[in-house]
């Protein structure tokens, strides 16, 4: 290997590097602490049931924000000192993107599905309509993602069930 490849090398090596270190990681933290909505949520809905959201940073996908959630979640579960979670009810959605220019008009839906105790079962369609005054400036998707889970601990688990301990244990990343 010549001098002048071994330079090209590291400069590329050193490049991608970069690249990813410029990355950031998404925020994990309360919604009320970001400058910008980002974050989590939870709501007590029940003894065991509750209602957690993760709102992400423009550009970022709906599944990173679905992923956040459940990492939420498994959060909740531990700090209640239960052991496993079921998710009845989930919607991710992603605000349409408005183009410089375009019109201030923006429609956006989600659909749902839901499981409650005693074999309750739910369909929901949500359709949304913005309109912004004033400003049309370009501004990037803000993916949102909405978990409704019933905790437990002990068996037996219901199918499909997370097991909280393992989720919280992933990197954050």
């Amino acid at each position: 290997m010549t001098a002048f490849s071994r330079l090209i090398a590291a400069a590329a090596i050193g490049g991608c590097l970069a690249a990813c270190a410029s990355t950031p990681a998404p925020y994990y933290g309360p919604a009320s602490m970001s400058r910008d909505g980002t974050g989590f949520s939870e709501l007590r809905i029940e003894d065991r049931r509750w209602r957690v959201s993760y709102t992400g940073a423009p550009g970022m996908s709906a599944g990173e924000a679905e992923r956040l959630a459940i990492r939420r979640a498994a959060d909740v579960v531990l700090n209640n000192r239960l052991e496993w979670f079921t998710i009845v009810h989930s919607r991710a959605l992603e605000e349409p993107q408005a183009r410089s220019g375009g019109s201030p008009v923006r429609v956006g839906g989600s659909v749902g599905r839901g499981w409650g105790s005693g074999g309750f079962r739910s369909t929901s369609v949500g359709v949304g309509i913005s309109m912004g005054v004033g400003s049309t400036a370009q501004s990037r998707p803000r993916p949102e993602a909405v978990i409704e889970i019933i905790a437990g601990s002990g068996e037996p688990r219901p199918d499909g069930a997370y097991d909280a301990a393992i989720i919280a244990a992933e990197p954050r990343v």
